[in-house]
């Protein structure tokens, strides 16, 4: 079975027959500097195997992993990401791409980028224990994962049917920064890449 990401990059990649998998720079696709189209081809070639897809070429070795919605590598060679930090360990999502950096909390990453936690459990606690049910520590103590995803848009245009042509296209490319229970400790910092069919009115189609 294919990867999910190649069924979703299939029907949006960049349609020109000269596109060069090999010329997509990985700290670019990581901080939201590719085009969605390109970033699409790129994540294509990578699921299509062969001596000749991206990870075979660049010494790129898949890591076993718990979590069922990403295909991890390792690198040959730490990258870094957010100033400075240093990672080799890379995953694809469904739209997009992240490196595992060494920081537990994200919120250390995110701040300084001006990005929130749109899961921040804060706002439940505080109502919790305004109503004199439960405490704070009580509450905390079934806490055994805090949750971070936070999103900022780098990119979000719409463009229209070409003349004879009948849709046009919906691009966005967000920064992200989360964290998940299958890498405690970790970071998770990328970015997703999103290209949607759209019709004359702009709607999905």
């Amino acid at each position: 079975m294919k990867p999910l990401f190649l069924l979703l990059a299939a029907v949006t990649a960049d349609p020109a027959e000269d596109f060069n998998a090999d010329s997509v720079d990985l700290v670019d696709a990581l901080t939201c500097r590719l085009e969605a189209p390109a970033y699409n081809g790129f994540a294509m070639a990578l699921a299509s195997g062969g001596a000749d897809a991206p990870d075979a070429k660049r010494g790129w070795r898949k890591l076993k992993t718990d979590n069922p919605y990403m295909i991890e590598y390792q690198l040959p060679a730490p990258i870094t990401l957010a100033g400075h930090y240093a990672t080799s360990h890379i995953g694809f999502t469904a739209n997009g791409v992240v490196g595992f950096l060494d920081q537990p909390d994200p919120s250390v990453i995110a701040k300084p980028e001006g990005i929130a936690n749109a899961m921040d459990p804060e706002p439940l606690i505080r109502s919790l224990t305004a109503s004199g049910k439960v405490t704070r520590a009580q509450i905390e103590k079934e806490i055994t994962f805090h949750k971070f995803m936070g999103q900022k848009v780098v990119v979000d245009s719409q463009t229209p049917p070409a003349p004879g042509e009948s849709f046009g296209m919906h691009k966005r490319i967000t920064h992200e920064i989360s964290n998940v229970s299958t890498a405690p400790g970790k970071t998770l910092y990328g970015c997703s890449y999103q290209i949607e069919p759209t019709d004359k009115d702009g709607k999905p189609l």
